[in-house]
């Protein structure tokens, strides 16, 4: 299993470009081996000279955990995210005293229960493994992934100052909530940073004006003035962070498997909160009729995510399209493993 997290570990820290580059190498291998072309033994021992080389890399990197001269450690939601703030740190952090912490979760979907017990994870591993199709990995080992998790919060040196990057949504909203009542045994000072925000009162004009649903939109240029001057925001006193935890346990109570952040706060709502939105999407998109009212489930669902103010994730809208073709409101053609295997259609207006 540690074989397993370290690749992942390896992975996650290549850029696309990298990324690219060793599976294009790979594939050209694989394809040798299929036609014969190279000898298996020459063929193996270059993908072993690759695995070799992307794990050296990976142990060259900067280390982003804490440790005992750190003094801030960031803590921030979503890999896209966390790969911007790299960058920043990297150009305004020469002694690398500034270290990162990740939080993976899409707290919108799935259970919340018990989340920090085996059972409760259990239960969430479970639900997604019976209604998420695409990316399901990326939410499957949530017993590695959270004790990784609580590590490297333990490793947070005393005099390190804690800095949570959140933003107006409900996925970070939960995940701010959530780690403060993690952070609850450390006595270190916590600092809250709405990014969205900062960048928005920073950057935004009357005539120019953008507004990031999460902080994954927000560019590095700007989000390196953020950070610069994120210094301005106060301590959390003990009332905030004692408010933030029960707040957390409230979320905990929830038994639905669907939440939006309305009015500054966790709402749970019906599973089938987003399907007459779906619906109404749909009708606007119009198949062509040579395609016989059939439209790509990707399709609707891009359209969807571009317009929906909540950030839910592409995998729920999947999972409720599957539901309604389920329950006899949608027809479908090709297969319902993925939302780019299948397209549906209304049965009836």
């Amino acid at each position: 299993m540690n074989d397993i997290l370290a690749i992942k570990k390896a992975i996650t820290h290549l850029s696309e470009n990298e990324l690219r580059s060793y599976l294009g190498f790979i594939l050209l291998r694989i394809e040798d081996l299929r036609k014969k072309e190279i000898p298996l033994e020459e063929s193996v021992a270059e993908l072993i000279e690759i695995y070799d080389n992307l794990m050296g890399l990976q142990a060259g990197r900067i280390s982003w955990d804490p440790g005992p001269i750190s003094t801030h450690v960031h803590i921030v939601h979503s890999d896209s995210f966390a790969g911007s703030m790299k960058q920043v740190l990297r150009g305004i952090n020469p002694t690398q005293e500034h270290k990162l912490i990740i939080l993976r979760e899409n707290y919108a979907i799935g259970p919340l229960g018990d989340l920090d017990t085996p059972e409760g994870r259990e239960a969430r591993s479970i639900w997604f493994h019976d209604h998420i199709t695409d990316g399901y990995e990326a939410y499957a080992e949530f017993d590695e992934e959270f004790e990784a998790l609580q590590d490297r919060l333990e490793q947070i040196p005393d005099q390190a100052q804690i800095v949570i990057w959140t933003n107006d949504n409900v996925s970070e909203q939960a995940g701010l909530r959530h780690t403060i009542y993690l952070l609850r045994n450390k006595p270190n000072s916590i600092v809250v940073c709405d990014a969205g925000a900062a960048a928005e009162q920073m950057f935004n004009r009357p005539d120019a004006s953008i507004h990031y649903r999460h902080s994954g939109e927000i560019p590095p240029d700007k989000l390196r003035e953020v950070v610069i001057r994120q210094n301005d925001n106060a301590t959390l006193s003990t009332e905030d962070i004692e408010q933030l935890q029960q707040e957390w346990q409230l979320i905990t109570e929830q038994t639905g498997t669907l939440r939006i952040w309305q009015d500054n706060t966790v709402l749970e709502v019906p599973a089938g909160y987003y399907d007459q939105y779906l619906l109404d999407t749909l009708d606007k998109l119009r198949p062509a009729a040579s395609n016989n009212d059939f439209l790509k489930s990707a399709r609707l669902i891009g359209e969807a995510l571009g317009y929906c103010e909540q950030c839910i994730g592409d995998a729920y809208f999947e999972y409720r399209l599957r539901e309604m073709i389920y329950n006899g409101i949608l027809a479908i053609q090709g297969v319902p493993a993925g939302m780019r295997f299948y397209s549906i259609r209304r049965k009836s207006r």
